[in-house]
């Protein structure tokens, strides 16, 4: 990449782009592209909802987007009625219009591929001749920071129309976009590459984990040890000694917890929380996955989650996050159980942190999965009954020891890897944001190296 400085700058006045080339233009954005916000037409109308045909692109469809790596769009998860946008104050936009999400999932933007509509969590321009849409995506994706300063100090997750209405971008000619462009497209598209190469290995390392407690929960650390038929077709062939059973044999107590309405951030201080089921995702416990308790609500001691529990999620969202399994060691004090977890009490022949590691071992995941209730987006729930039914094989004591410090190494180590496979993965990420945000301010002049990309 052969870059350099344009000959003149001038200052811009705006404090995100600082100085600018001397012959680019500046002003707001609703100076080059219309602005139209989305809308959503009332429900309390059935007949705005029958015979659904336009594409409308909603917070659901925000996934596609989220990467960055997504330029134009074309499908959306729902659609609506040509009766809806005419009583609604959202209208059918043209292909080509650019996108900014700005609500909940704030600051991902796309151009639509095809003719839609959206939702008020939109805002959407439609380019004037002067402004080329691919030109102003790279814009708003450059200008990330901005949105986050506009954010601070508020509750919700949202960027205001009035903040909205100000934002500032510089524009250069249209052929100088359109380099500028092809300059982006290249180099963005190499650090992609560089990032799709570093999640491939992260998805190897979590099968490595994952493969790694397999082995150690249902076959041992010893190689040459004699097996047996479990008589369970999820669990397969075990060693000779170890003991077969349901977890109602395992478990002599189960707990859950209380869900008040609570102030939605962490407790703080000498506040109590009351955890979210999200504290235990990935097998790990997250002390600040909670809610701080009212003042006017006293705290119950008797939840309080203390060294040594053992707690898993009885409900969430999505099925992948039900049942998954924690070992608490050393929390920070005043944290409370939610209804949505479970505190399992094993019996004393059975160690804590090697249920932890069984329960969240494949045999126990396809138990789980198979026995939850809903849909993805919905409210899954794992019984207490259920649970109680699933199979486990049990080593002896000192075997569970074993097994236990061998998993907590080996996912030491593997979780040093994955370690620096996100830091080399932020570091590419932040690379990619740098080199947008210092071409769409003319920080960096890109002409010749694409004059010399063609010339090749």
């Amino acid at each position: 990449m052969s870059t350099s400085r344009y000959p003149k700058y001038k200052d811009s006045g705006v404090q995100w782009l600082r100085e600018v080339p001397d012959h680019w233009l500046v002003g707001k954005i609703h100076s080059f592209a219309k602005k139209e916000s989305g809308h959503t037409p009332s429900r309390q109308h059935p007949e705005y909802w029958e015979n659904c045909t336009i594409p409308w692109f909603t917070l659901a469809d925000v996934w596609q987007i989220r990467s960055d790596n997504v330029k134009y769009v074309h499908e959306t998860k729902e659609l609506v009625s040509e009766l809806g946008l005419a009583n609604s104050s959202a209208r059918l936009l043209p292909a080509g219009t650019v996108i900014l999400s700005r609500t909940a999932s704030v600051g991902y933007s796309a151009i639509m591929g095809r003719e839609m509509a959206t939702t008020q969590d939109f805002v959407n321009w439609i380019c004037y001749p002067q402004c080329r849409p691919e030109f102003l995506l790279y814009v708003l994706r450059g200008m990330r920071t901005e949105f986050q300063r506009l954010m601070m100090g508020s509750t919700h997750q949202t960027l205001y129309m009035p903040d909205i209405a100000k934002l500032a971008m510089s524009l250069p000619p249209v052929d100088e976009q359109s380099t500028i462009v092809r300059f982006l497209d290249r180099e963005t598209d190499k650090i992609d590459a560089l990032i799709a190469e570093q999640e491939k290995l992260l998805t190897l390392l979590a099968e490595k984990h994952q493969a790694t407690i397999l082995r150690a929960v249902t076959r041992g650390l010893n190689c040459d040890v004699r097996m047996k038929n479990s008589g369970v077709v999820w669990l397969g062939q075990v060693p000779v000694h170890w003991v077969v059973c349901t977890l109602r044999r395992v478990l002599f107590r189960i707990e859950q917890g209380w869900s008040p309405e609570c102030i939605n951030r962490p407790a703080d201080g000498l506040e109590w929380g009351v955890l979210k089921a999200g504290c235990l995702n990935g097998g790990v416990f997250n002390p600040v996955e909670n809610k701080a308790l009212p003042e006017t609500l006293d705290p119950v001691a008797a939840l309080e989650v203390l060294h040594g529990d053992l707690l898993m999620s009885r409900a969430s969202g999505s099925p992948k996050l039900v049942g998954s399994v924690a070992y608490v060691s050393e929390p920070p004090p005043r944290l409370m159980l939610s209804d949505k977890i479970f505190r399992l009490h094993p019996m004393g022949w059975v160690l804590p942190r090697f249920l932890a590691a069984a329960l969240n071992s494949v045999p126990l995941r396809l138990q789980i999965e198979a026995s939850i209730s809903g849909a993805e987006g919905l409210a899954n729930n794992l019984p207490q009954s259920s649970l109680k039914d699933f199979w486990i094989a049990i080593p002896p004591e000192q075997e569970q020891e074993d097994i236990a410090a061998f998993i907590e190494t080996e996912t030491t180590k593997l979780n040093t890897l994955k370690n620096e496979v996100e830091r080399v993965i932020a570091l590419l990420s932040e690379r990619r944001s740098a080199v947008i945000a210092a071409a769409v301010t003319g920080k960096i002049d890109v002409r010749n190296a694409v004059s010399q990309e063609l010339a090749a």
